[in-house]
């Protein structure tokens, strides 16, 4: 009889598997990992399969060196998810696969589950606590948190620096572990002690419950400040009361801390595991495993979470479902929303997609009726959504970045004992540096960008590439002294504001401000706390936080992005702008949104003006199909960057020569990028549309090969389907 041929994935850039002698191997190892030799060395693949016979001869095949799994870590269902990943998005398999993993499985690391420990402290620990110095704040917190109770060693509060405090005080006596049973976890209480849900939550609350055990997919469509989180946490219990798993995906890990709060509080931290790429090594291996096994009943991530194998899955949510956080632009290029809609399509199980401004893709197909839509058209509290209030900057000029009417709304504020935010989606001190004398600009020597200016740190940097420099002090074009920052950033706000109210407590928040692993929590618990009366933010304070205290929004600078040559820009500008706006007035005091611009007329901010998202929607959906866009056409890029761009140019054209004829499909000719140079790299790419999607799928599958049989010396190339941006 002849041996078994394994097929195994490696993590190389090859469109199939490579075949092996399959050994001991046997069906059952499909989705284990194991070691086998390639080239001179040893590499770590997956088995997708096993068959009777090979293309090449037996002769030639290597056999498997080890199993490292006795058990599947990647089971049938996961398996044929990420095979279809790999076949929509035309990327190799084995890498899809890969991307999957936690780093220590791709590594090799032993996948062993080991037993959840519990830690509390000692009576010698309870003792030496009470003594620790005022000024040790981390160790204190921790400190205070093991008071109330025992902490699992997979708990949130567990980040980095505590593990090291734990360590620490596990050897000094001050704590002990023992065993977690987390099924003694499991919530208690019954669904009646939850917080009451108004009638519109209540409504969708049943309408999802009636899908649990088959596919549908619900768009959750509320106003910023609906409770939409408070109905996932009604169908979290629902779901795990019957033994099921959740998963929960957010856009940024920004929004993690807060979620997994409130997740914690209700059902308690040994049932969640948080997947984001902010955590260890070994933390993700810990929460990936729990949630592999089944011990996590609750899965709260980003979207490198969306692929996490868990056997007792009964329902998805992808909250802020619109978000462009959920696309992955580098390596595997994919839309976690849309990978979520085909898993929960193949799990036979309800997806639930939240927002308050859903992407025009979700929209339309609610509107077509391919998904249900359910309707928060009134916030969670009694108070009424902000009054925006639109500042003709035309007339009313701003100084360093604000209009007199701004100003005196932030005192009248500052006078109330409320907290103000204003929101500039720029950082840093001034989006450039020029020289008033001969009109240079100091421009990213690797990019086709300004660099911005960050004037506290005396140094101008790319926020494209890294590219940075120390601070001219003249003009290297015509030595002129008279250079002078162009716009207004966070930082120079943040002078400006400090300078203007010097007695009003200030905090920037923008992703300079926000690095160390635990900053943003102190923060987001410094304002929650009112130790803050202004905040000054870019887009991460734009979505997902609740903050009582806040009561008026000024947004800055919006204009920009009504000059974007990307068919998306007013899309995301909207969706942005009323998410800002709706963190205004979310408690007791009404709020109010002000907004400088020089385009009070636009039907966007029109729209935003009256809360209409449906009618903004509407308009764009028009242009959309009159301009052949999605989600009326379907589009793909092939993107290529080299060194020059004649070369780029060079080879998308020698790849347009090689595509396939076929009606339906229209090719486009290759052209420059938006920006056409990047990291010392010049940028081109050529679309391809069509008006159905299986139609553009079939040609990219006819393409791919005569692509990859390409010279590519010095091109490096990509295929972005569903590109968001163009």
């Amino acid at each position: 009889m002849p041996p078994m041929i394994a097929l195994i994935a490696l993590n190389l850039p090859v469109a199939q598997p490579f075949d092996y002698l399959a050994g001991d191997l046997s069906a059952a190892h499909i989705g284990c990992r194991v070691r086998v030799p390639f080239g001179q060395k040893e590499r770590i693949g997956i088995v997708v399969g096993m068959r009777e016979a090979s293309d090449r001869p037996l002769t030639q095949l290597k056999a498997v060196t080890a199993l490292l799994d006795e058990q599947t870590l990647l089971p049938n269902d996961m398996l044929a998810l990420l095979r279809f990943c790999s076949d929509y998005y035309h990327y190799p398999l084995g890498p899809t696969l890969f991307a999957a993993l936690p780093g220590q499985l791709r590594k090799g690391k032993e996948a062993a589950v080991r037993t959840h420990l519990q830690l509390k402290l000692t009576p010698l620990g309870v003792q030496q606590g009470a003594k620790l110095p005022m000024r040790a704040k981390a160790q204190r917190a921790l400190y205070a948190r093991l008071c109330k109770g025992p902490l699992a060693e997979t708990a949130p509060e567990v980040t980095a620096h505590a593990r090291n405090l734990l360590k620490t005080w596990l050897i000094a006596a001050w704590i002990e572990t023992a065993p977690l049973d987390i099924l003694d976890a499991l919530p208690k209480l019954p669904l009646s002690s939850a917080p009451v849900l108004n009638f519109a939550q209540q409504q969708a609350v049943e309408q999802v419950q009636t899908a649990l055990g088959r596919y549908e997919t619900f768009l959750l469509h509320g106003v910023t400040g609906s409770g939409k989180t408070e109905v996932y946490l009604h169908l979290a219990q629902q779901v795990i009361a019957q033994g099921g798993q959740v998963l929960l995906l957010v856009p940024e890990i920004h929004l993690t801390p807060q979620l997994t709060e409130q997740f914690s509080q209700r059902f308690g931290a040994e049932l969640i595991a948080t997947l984001h790429s902010g955590l260890g090594e070994a933390q993700r291996l810990r929460h990936w495993l729990a949630a592999q096994n089944g011990t996590a009943k609750i899965v709260l991530g980003t979207r490198l979470a969306l692929f996490t194998p868990m056997p007792a899955l009964q329902l998805i949510v992808v909250d802020e479902e619109h978000d462009s956080g959920f696309h992955q632009q580098e390596g595997l290029r994919y839309a976690a929303r849309d990978m979520a809609v085909v898993r929960a399509q193949r799990a036979h199980i309800p997806i639930v997609l939240g927002s308050a401004t859903p992407s025009l893709e979700s929209w339309h197909n609610a509107l077509t009726g391919r998904y249900q839509r359910i309707t928060l058209t009134q916030r969670a509290t009694s108070i009424t959504m902000p009054t925006v209030r639109l500042i003709d900057s035309r007339a009313n000029k701003p100084i360093e970045g604000l209009t007199t009417t701004l100003d005196a709304a932030l005192q009248q504020n500052l006078a109330r004992g409320q907290q103000s935010l204003v929101f500039a989606n720029r950082r840093g001190y001034a989006p450039s540096l020029y020289c008033r004398d001969c009109g240079w600009a100091a421009g990213c020597p690797r990019c086709s960008a300004k660099l911005v200016l960050h004037l506290r740190e005396k140094s101008l940097r790319c926020h494209h590439c890294g590219y940075q420099q120390a601070m001219v002090l003249a003009c290297p074009n015509c030595e002129g002294k008279d250079l002078h920052p162009g716009g207004v950033a966070t930082q120079r706000l943040e002078q400006h504001l400090c300078h203007r109210f010097p007695t009003a407590r200030i905090l920037r928040v923008d992703r300079d401000s926000t690095q160390g692993e635990t900053r943003w929590l102190t923060m987001q618990q410094a304002i929650r706390n009112g130790e803050i009366d202004i905040l000054i933010g870019t887009q991460l304070l734009s979505k997902g936080h609740d903050f009582p205290g806040l009561s008026l929004v000024g947004i800055i600078g919006a204009d920009d992005a009504l000059y974007s040559t990307d068919f998306r820009a007013t899309e995301r500008l909207f969706a942005q702008l009323m998410q800002v706006g709706g963190r205004a007035g979310r408690a007791q005091w009404p709020g109010e949104v002000l907004i400088q611009t020089r385009f009070p007329d636009h039907p966007l901010y029109q729209a935003l003006q009256q809360h209409n998202y449906a009618e903004y929607a509407e308009i764009l959906l028009d242009e959309r199909n009159t301009a052949r866009l999605p989600p009326y056409f379907h589009l793909a890029a092939l993107r290529a960057d080299a060194p020059a761009l004649i070369d780029a140019l060079v080879f998308l054209q020698t790849a347009q020569q090689h595509a396939p004829q076929q009606e339906g499909v229209t090719l486009f000719d290759p052209t420059p990028d938006a920006m056409p140079r990047k990291a010392n790299r010049d940028r081109a790419l050529l679309l391809v549309q069509s008006a159905h999607r299986g139609l553009l799928q079939h040609y990219l599958s006819l393409w791919m090969p005569a692509l990859y049989a390409l010279r590519t010396k010095n091109i490096r190339w990509h295929l972005d389907v569903d590109p968001q941006q163009v």
